[in-house]
């Protein structure tokens, strides 16, 4: 089965609005089997979008649409498509009923724009959305299925796994995979991939394949059996020996999160944090609270941006930062102890460090980071070089922060 997208929109080719659809489509496809043969982002014009269907029918199984659903008169996929397939745009009373009823409950008055909206090419199968207003729709063109959907993100994401996907596999003969994944975090892929050599090379003779899948501060490691669910058991007997393989690189299993792996941790400890932050302005703080349930264990943070915040909110003693400066070891190891004195915490982490863009020097270049953790008995820190631009030193600086945590629990603590 060959699939292919066409994203339409020119938010999506000045820059404006990433296009995640893509992406997430892809990776949803791919986790099921299934591939991504062709993606293109087209303009928000009638005959760009009448081309690039016409090629695609000729080549593909299934074109999936996303975007130009709305209500404005930019939004012209509807119409468009109305107009390939020679069909009335007719009103489906389903979409109507639902949106009317929608209008109704926030109190705004429903106009022309909106009941439009419920307008559909007669020749379509309507995909009734359960998450906006504007429908989905299915078109049979030969043995091509035509999917249009809204660009909203969760929308079209509803649509995909609780309506497509059930067509296409009553459609198509899908190849059954069987995913088991885990998270990693502080080593890079070649390091890992060098300490679990020996193990991947055996995996892979017994007919299973690994994925490294890495994002800034992480990397996912991803064994699939393509015979499905039969290799359920061959599979978690490969990942429970690739956990022990990894030892403390290994964090947890599919959508874990950091954030929430230290937080289990500390609510099975009995045990609170707060957070002390320079360079990280807040970040760690949000990472924590991502979290449902944080609030059993983490008190809060101190955000001590400038010198006379360090001073005023942490107590800092000034000749700390005038003599060695505010990043350095002497600096966030006392903005820890005193954000765990303040915020009554039993540990406390603490960020101090270069962002970027501007602020380095030769002895402390754009990176330089800093971190500190204060805990029950005393404080420990750890200088870190991270190379990226600002956006991703943060992100990295807030990992690493977590992971201090981590580590710390799981070597002092029965866990």
């Amino acid at each position: 089965m060959k699939i292919e997208l066409i994203n339409i929109g020119d938010e999506l080719l000045i820059g404006q609005t990433i296009n995640t659809n893509a992406s997430w489509l892809g990776s949803f496809f791919a986790e099921r089997g299934v591939r991504i043969y062709k993606t293109t982002v087209i303009t928000d014009e009638r005959d760009d979008i009448l081309n690039q269907i016409n090629a695609a029918v000729d080549r593909s199984d299934v074109i999936i649409i996303t975007g130009g659903l709305g209500p404005t008169k930019d939004d012209i996929t509807k119409k468009t498509l109305a107009d390939f397939f020679n069909s009335p745009l007719v009103m489906n009373e389903e979409m109507l009923t639902k949106n009317t009823a929608y209008f109704a409950r926030s109190g705004r008055a429903m106009l022309q724009i909106n009941i439009d909206q419920a307008l559909v090419p007669e020749c379509c199968e309507v995909l009734i959305n359960e998450n906006g207003t504007a429908p989905g729709m299915l078109f049979r063109h030969g043995k091509t299925l035509i999917f249009s959907l809204p660009g909203v993100p969760y929308e079209m994401k509803a649509f995909v796994e609780n309506q497509i996907f059930p067509i296409l596999q009553e459609e198509f003969e899908i190849t059954d995979i069987y995913h088991e994944s885990v998270m990693t975090t502080g080593r890079g892929e070649s390091f890992l991939a060098d300490k679990i050599e020996d193990w991947e090379n055996r995996m892979r003779n017994d007919s299973l394949s690994l994925a490294y899948l890495p994002s800034p501060g992480i990397v996912r490691l991803r064994v699939s059996s393509y015979h499905g669910k039969k290799d359920t058991e061959k599979v978690k007997a490969y990942i429970a020996e690739l956990v022990d393989i990894l030892g403390d690189d290994y964090y947890g299993r599919e959508g874990e999160t950091l954030s929430g792996v230290v937080g289990k941790y500390l609510s099975k400890l009995g045990m609170t944090l707060s957070t002390t932050e320079s360079c990280t302005s807040g970040s760690l703080a949000s990472e924590i609270v991502k979290t449902p349930g944080a609030s059993k264990y983490y008190e809060g943070s101190l955000l001590t941006y400038s010198y006379a915040m360090k001073t005023h909110l942490a107590g800092v003693a000034p000749e700390i930062y005038e003599t060695h400066g505010a990043v350095s070891q002497e600096c966030v190891e006392a903005m820890a102890l005193g954000g765990k004195e303040r915020l009554k915490s039993d540990f406390c982490l603490a960020t101090s460090g270069i962002a970027g863009p501007d602020g380095g020097t030769p002895e402390k270049p754009v990176g330089t980071v800093w971190l500190a953790l204060a805990h029950p008995n005393g404080v420990e820190s750890k200088l870190f070089h991270f190379p990226g631009n600002r956006e991703r030193n943060i992100h990295m600086s807030v990992l690493a922060a977590l992971n201090m945590l981590r580590l710390h629990v799981l070597k002092n603590h029965n866990i």
